[in-house]
This record gives C-alpha cells, structure tokens and sequence, in this order.
C-alpha cells in the first residue's frame, strides 16, 4: 500500500460525503495504491450508514463515544498500511491532481518526513497553513486580543509570510488539516501526543519530526479546499478551551514550566480583561444576550486554566 489517507469525523456528514467525493475523483486517475479509512467518533448524524451503503471503498472504524481529534488519527494511523500516511480533515476537498504531487514529491526527497499542502477557504481565496514555531513572546500576541498590537515583523516570521503562497520551501510545521507524513516518521516518533485534545498536535508533532532530523515542507503546488472548523462550530465553548489548553501544553512541554506558567497567567488575566468589559457592556444594555453568553464563556475557559494549574503542581 502506497497512501493510507485517514480521516476522523463527527457529525459532518455532508461535508465528509464532499471530501470522499473529492478523493475519488482526485484517485481515478492517479496511479497510487491508496486505502481510506474513516474513523467515526460516534456521530449522530446517519454517517456510518451512509459510509456503508454509499462508500464501501473505505475502511469505516465507528466508535462507541467522540475519542477526539488527537485519539482518533492515533487510530487511523495504527490500523494504516501505507507508505506515506495523509491526516485529513473531513471538511476538505482536494482538488484535481493534489495526492500525487504530494506522494512524488515525497518520493524524490526521502529527507522530507512532513509535507503541508495549498489550502483554500470555501471561496477560494488562500488560507495559511504554514507557520515557524512559537516563541513565548508569539503566543502571548497571536490569537489574543492584543494580536492587532503585535510587532509586524513578529507575526510575519510566525505566518511564514515571507514564502509565497504558490512555493514549495521548508518551513517549521504545517497545519494539520491536510498533513502527509512518512511512514519511516510515525515509526520513529510515534503518532500524535493524546495530551492534545485538539489544537496544537500539528505543531508538537512537526516539532518532534524536526528534532528528530527530518524536514518539514509546504508545498504549494498541491491544493486543497478547507472549509473550516466544522466539527469545532459545534463546541464553541469546548474549543476555546482546547485552544487555550493545547498552547499551555506545548510550552510546558518544549519550552518549561516557567514559561508555561507565564503563558497561563497571561491567557488567565487576558480572558478576565475580556469578562470584565462583556459584563460591563452588559451592564449598559449593549446586546445583552450575546454579552451573557461571551461571560458564560469567558469563565469557563478561565475555570479551565485554573484547573490545568492546579493538576499540575
């Protein structure tokens, strides 16, 4: 087996039907032994029926409960025979001839064990997926509300902004949405960290790649349709969460407690900032429904964080 391509899907029906659609059309005509297989995480929403009767192509793994994202491609991956391993979101499309670019661009560099793709949003348009690890200093601005105060220069080496779109260059690591790793890497390193419910894994996992000796490399000639976050819509308050968790992690992690313990206070008093002026708005009338509900979410990811310090001293 050439490509085991792994999907992990809750509740996306219609969008897993596109994405395995779109696998289809884009193996046809290339010349790939390639297998898929799904694992459910006990979605609600008819797709393990519609897996069978419809796509009995792919190697369907239902389970009992929602393992998460994390556990899930662990599965995948365990139960995979094939050379070169995709992780792929189920809320993608890949366009014409992506896979095989990828598989042969993997062919001719045995050097490269991670390969990132081109990912567009719905419309279109181009979507980053190409960054450089975090410094402490990244984390405490990017995906925070002080990101639009951030140095330029700063967020530009986080984007990987200075490698154009349509390039096929090393960068750090790649998002995990469409992420193509080489068998000879997951027997070295392992899966992805399960500490990691979601967010943060691509990043940890391209990490220990890296130290491991092999390149992490974006190709920007391999397209692929990334609608976006479809099975996480579903948990607004739970994804926040994760975000906020996963980051900690990593850097306690890759970087040490202390600069965890930095991290944490901040993403505490910065989620308490951002209560304290919701209530207020509250307060004067402004929308008080939504103002109630960014509260109600507020606390929970801050109850989080207090929780996450508190299991770990």
């Amino acid at each position: 087996m050439e490509l085991s391509i792994i999907i992990v899907s809750w509740n996306v029906r219609g969008y897993l039907a596109k994405c395995l659609d779109s696998l289809a059309e884009s193996l046809r005509a290339a010349p790939l032994n390639a297998e898929i297989i799904v694992v459910d995480s006990a979605s609600s929403d008819g797709t393990p029926d519609l897996l069978r009767e419809a796509y009995p192509q792919v190697r369907l793994l239902p389970q009992s409960e929602n393992v998460g994202y994390t556990r899930g491609n662990n599965m995948g991956l365990a139960a995979a025979q094939g050379e070169y391993l995709l992780l792929l979101n189920p809320d993608t499309e890949v366009q014409g001839d992506a896979l095989t670019r990828m598989v042969i661009y993997m062919r001719e560099h045995p050097q490269v064990g991670v390969l990132g793709a081109h990912t567009l949003n719905t419309d279109g348009t181009h979507q980053s997926s190409r960054r450089r690890f975090p410094t402490l200093l990244t984390a405490l601005f990017e995906s925070t509300w002080l990101q639009p105060y951030a140095p330029k220069r700063l967020l530009d080496h986080f984007y990987a902004r200075d490698v154009p779109d349509t390039a096929i260059a090393a960068v750090d690591w790649v998002q995990g949405s469409v992420l193509m790793l080489r068998r000879a890497v997951y027997a070295q390193i392992g899966g992805l960290d399960e500490g990691y419910v979601m967010f943060s894994e691509e990043v940890d996992f391209c990490k220990r790649a890296k130290l491991a000796g092999w390149q992490v490399v974006y190709h920007g000639d391999a397209y692929v349709v990334h609608h976006g976050g479809k099975s996480t819509e579903q948990v607004s308050a739970a994804k926040h969460i994760y975000f906020q968790q996963s980051k900690v992690r990593y850097f306690r992690k890759f970087h040490g407690v202390a600069a965890a313990l930095v991290l944490r206070v901040f993403l505490i008093f910065s989620y308490l900032h951002q209560l304290l002026l919701e209530g207020l708005k509250g307060l004067l009338g402004l929308e008080r429904p939504l103002r109630h509900e960014r509260v109600r979410l507020y606390w929970q990811v801050i109850r989080a964080l207090l929780r996450e310090r508190s299991a770990s001293l």
